[in-house]
């Protein structure tokens, strides 16, 4: 019997301890359950807020797992890098594997020089058409071909005009009766016949018909075309040739679309040739053709330019540049604007190794820098390099972009005053009163950030300027004439 309830009572505690272990592995399942899906998991000593999808980052997990949109793990999105933080922290590291650069916005002379390659061309409003003023006869010609280069006066051909010997006989026999009136009319005749003046002052001096008339060239040129020869009959009007005159010539130059607004006529430019090495011609714009060229997006200017000795030749080429001043400007690398086709982004780098996208007006780009009009404050430092992928991340942490009205150029003060004297180093002006500085309305001199901004100005404009406030002392930024002024 002892033995018996021995045997029973061992049966009841291996029952119990059985029933103890699996309520404790129950538990631990359990839990182990609910520290897997809570959000508020910590990781590293990060909070994790959600698991996501880095190709669908708008779905949000609430346990970490497999994604059913790829092939791929979800990832941990933590608190440190929720949108609301200011820009995207990237890891130092992997931003100096990709060689990522960062550069300052900086205020400085943008590069006003313009170049574009062209062509020599005839001048086409210094052009000569020859032709036969009454119809007759070709007697005559002279030994001249298309291309020839000739000078003003030469001859061309001999024509017998009957019509006007039978007029000049006329006419010299109404002399001879001494009748002025009936004398001035035959005259007149002559003249309406189409005869030179010269031809007519021949006849009286002579006293006898000159029915044989040399043609010549009213200019010097080149003979673009000659339609005349020995034999051939002639009616009134009919072209004999066509003269161009090359003391001035034209060169075309193709400047791409997007420059065109830099471009005025009347400006100065300059060419050389590859057939004269070393040596620059000096014209200035006499035309901006209004139509584009479909196929490379140019548009044609046009130079005119002296042709002393007749060295310039249609057909040669020619590297042009427009002599544009240079302008101050704020400038970043060109490299870093990012252009998306609907807006232009740089890259912001932020204290604290963060990094956030701002919108930016882009103006105009020289020597591997671009003009910033709006978006960006002297000082800010962008991201010159590598900006694509910070763009991604930012992209991902649904980090917005800076818009252009939120940036603030940093120590810049705007007024308006009257200048009182101006040179291309300074200018002093009486100005109405600054309060971001707490400056009454007062008269002092500012220093100018480049040269060019004192140009066009006089004493007594009254104007509207922009100034900061630099080591050097207060610096005129941008400046311009007061509306209706």
């Amino acid at each position: 019997m002892t033995a018996h309830l021995s045997m029973r009572a061992r049966l009841g505690v291996a029952a119990a301890i059985l029933a103890l272990v699996a309520g404790a592995a129950g538990y631990g399942i359990a839990s182990f359950g609910q520290r897997g899906a809570s959000p508020a998991a910590a990781e590293n000593g990060r909070k994790i807020l959600y698991w996501y999808d880095p190709m669908v980052p708008s779905q949000h997990f609430d346990k970490p797992g497999k994604s059913p949109f790829m092939d791929m793990a979800l990832v941990p999105k933590y608190a440190d890098e929720a949108p609301g933080a200011a820009g995207a922290a990237i890891d130092p590291a992997r931003l100096q594997r990709l060689g990522a650069r960062i550069a300052a916005a900086e205020r400085g002379t943008l590069d006003g020089a313009l170049t574009a390659a062209g062509t020599i061309d005839f001048n086409e409003r210094d052009v000569a058409v020859v032709q036969a003023r009454s119809g007759g006869f070709v007697t005559r010609v002279y030994a001249r071909v298309p291309g020839d280069v000739i000078g003003a006066g030469a001859a061309l051909a001999d024509l017998l005009v009957p019509e006007w010997g039978g007029a000049q006989r006329e006419y010299l026999a109404v002399r001879r009766t001494g009748d002025a009136a009936l004398a001035r009319a035959a005259r007149q005749r002559l003249v309406l016949l189409g005869m030179p003046a010269a031809t007519i002052a021949a006849v009286e001096a002579g006293g006898r018909p000159r029915d044989t008339l040399t043609v010549s060239t009213p200019i010097g040129g080149m003979i673009k075309t000659l339609g005349v020869r020995a034999g051939m009959t002639l009616a009134a009007g009919q072209t004999l040739a066509e003269i161009n005159g090359i003391g001035t010539v034209w060169l075309n130059a193709a400047v791409p679309e997007a420059l065109a607004a830099q471009l005025r006529s009347g400006q100065s430019a300059g060419a050389t040739l590859t057939a004269f090495p070393g040596e620059r011609f000096a014209g200035r714009v006499s035309a901006i053709l209004p139509n584009v060229q479909a196929d490379t997006r140019t548009l044609t200017v046009r130079i005119e330019l002296p042709n002393r000795g007749g060295r310039l030749r249609p057909g040669m080429f020619a590297r042009v540049d427009f002599g544009a001043h240079g302008r101050d400007a704020l400038l970043v690398p060109t490299e870093a604007v990012i252009r998306t086709g609907r807006r232009n982004l740089v890259m912001l780098a932020l204290p604290g190794g963060r990094y956030q996208p701002a919108e930016v007006r882009v103006g105009a780009e020289s020597g591997g820098r671009s003009e910033i009009l709006a978006g960006l404050a002297a000082g800010e430092k962008v991201v010159a390099s590598g900006q694509f992928l910070i763009d991604s991340e930012a992209s991902l942490a649904a980090i917005p972009a800076r818009p252009i009205a939120a940036a603030q150029p940093a120590g810049a003060y705007e007024t308006v005053g009257r200048i009182d004297r101006i040179t291309t180093e300074a200018i002093t002006l009486s100005h109405q009163p600054v309060p971001a500085l707490s400056w009454p309305a007062m008269t002092m001199t500012f220093r100018v950030g480049t040269p060019a901004l004192a140009r066009d100005f006089k004493v007594g404009d009254r104007v509207r300027f922009g100034f900061d406030q630099a080591r050097e002392g207060p610096t005129i930024r941008t400046i311009a004439r007061e509306a209706g002024r």
